[in-house]
């Protein structure tokens, strides 16, 4: 069923904004892009998804595989003990030494569940060549494998704004006409809200046509 994403402010990459943009999506690649009136003039049988803030192209994380390989993502049961954020260093060393296959199955798919959240629809890889656990993980999620790209320094973050960049530089690429249907969308006023250390919480993401996040 083709489905009409809707915003506030649409922010394609590479071309000018639209404001009341939509993005129509027909299985897994965007159909038509441009104002919400035009787009659902063309497409009048569709469904519509209305969604506060701006709509982006999906954004593309840097460290994908430090943070699935050298960070512990704590199940919400541990939370109390380990709080919510992963784990780097010293402390995922600790849980390391004594972490079984399932505990890490679980690291990692909850990982890449947390990436999702925070619209990152690419991965810089190649992840899992020697770990075909880590590699069906990926798989399975549907994160499309990008790169390699340079190395960063410092502590790896779920956030792919967090170590600096503009929304041209993260995003996996821009959004269009025939293009794969990967898109992100955050509760936020403008594109200057995505950048600096106030909240910028996802409320959607889209992999390949599929809402695969939804904030509650």
């Amino acid at each position: 069923m083709l489905t009409i994403h809707a915003a506030p402010l649409v922010l394609p990459v590479g071309a000018a904004a639209v404001v009341d943009g939509a993005v129509a999506v027909d299985g897994d690649r965007i159909a038509a892009l441009g104002p919400y009136e035009e787009v659902a003039a063309a497409h009048p049988a569709a469904r519509v998804r209305r969604w506060p803030g701006l709509l982006t192209p999906g954004l593309r994380h840097d460290r994908a595989a430090e943070l699935l390989t050298r960070c512990y993502h704590p199940d919400p049961r541990e939370s109390d003990e380990l709080g919510e954020l992963p784990l780097w260093g010293e402390a995922f060393e600790r849980i390391a030494a004594t972490m079984d296959t399932t505990r890490r199955a679980g690291s990692v798919r909850r990982g890449l569940q947390r990436m999702l959240r925070h619209g990152t629809t690419h991965v810089v890889g190649p992840l899992g060549a020697d770990d075909p656990a880590l590699r069906t993980a990926v798989a399975r999620s549907g994160l499309v494998q990008v790169g390699p790209l340079p190395v960063r320094e410092g502590v790896p973050a779920l956030d792919p704004f967090a170590a600096g960049g503009d929304l041209a530089r993260i995003a996996h690429g821009p959004l269009t006409v025939g293009g794969r249907a990967d898109l992100a969308v955050f509760d936020v006023a403008d594109e200057a809200a995505l950048y600096g250390g106030e909240p910028r919480p996802c409320v959607a993401t889209v992999l390949a046509g599929r809402l695969v996040h939804r904030a509650r």
